[in-house]
């Protein structure tokens, strides 16, 4: 059977989807594993997103809370508010009561990536913030530390993403995800997807 990565995030303007795409091709690198994006449902009025010039969201499926237990592995993302994961993330995880309550993703890996304004403006506290959600499922942490090598140490260029996750700065909306961010999202997703390839072939 394929251990299946499940890629689960909300995007606004387009960055967080970008990074999803990366971790899905890395994930799907690794042999056995079988990757799918997964989008979480919007809870804006499309009056106000319009106001915000949100572009339209793409084709990527939206899940729903149950979906969350055919997965042996996942990498949440979001767009950081203040340091903190987007309300739109924090209420589908609000949904996952009746999850808990029969313990159907403790013991699975997770991992977390973000996008966030500036670059003072959450991309460590963002992750660690979240990180209380995964524990009160008994859900496993996987940070990917300083396993991206050279790229972590990056002090040229203009580089998103912390020993917790992969990660990149919107600034306005204009700046895209860097070729070095789109890398560490590649090995971020490799990197998770190995781990939970070798936790399911353990169990």
């Amino acid at each position: 059977m394929a251990v299946k990565v499940y890629i689960v995030y909300y995007s606004m303007y387009g960055h967080v989807e970008k990074l999803a795409e990366e971790i899905k091709k890395g994930a799907s690198s690794v042999e056995g594993v079988e990757a799918k994006l997964w989008q979480v449902p919007e809870t804006l009025p499309k009056e106000v997103l319009g106001k915000m010039s949100a572009p339209p969201k793409s084709d990527v499926p939206i899940i729903t809370p149950d979906e969350l237990s055919e997965a042996d592995g996942f990498v949440f993302g979001f767009p950081t508010r203040f340091g903190m994961m987007a309300a739109q993330f924090k209420a589908f995880l609000d949904a996952t009561g009746g999850l808990w309550r029969a313990q159907q993703l403790a013991g699975k890996p997770a991992g977390i990536f973000y996008s966030t304004g500036s670059q003072g403006g959450g991309q460590e506290t963002t992750a660690l913030t979240a990180i209380t959600q995964l524990v009160h499922h008994g859900m496993i942490f996987v940070p990917i530390g300083y396993t991206f090598g050279a790229g972590m140490f990056e002090m040229e260029k203009v580089k998103g993403g912390s020993p917790y996750g992969a990660g990149t700065f919107a600034g306005d909306g204009s700046r895209q995800p860097s070729e070095l961010e789109l890398e560490q999202a590649f090995h971020q997703g490799k990197y998770i997807a190995a781990i939970t390839k070798k936790l399911k072939q353990a169990a």
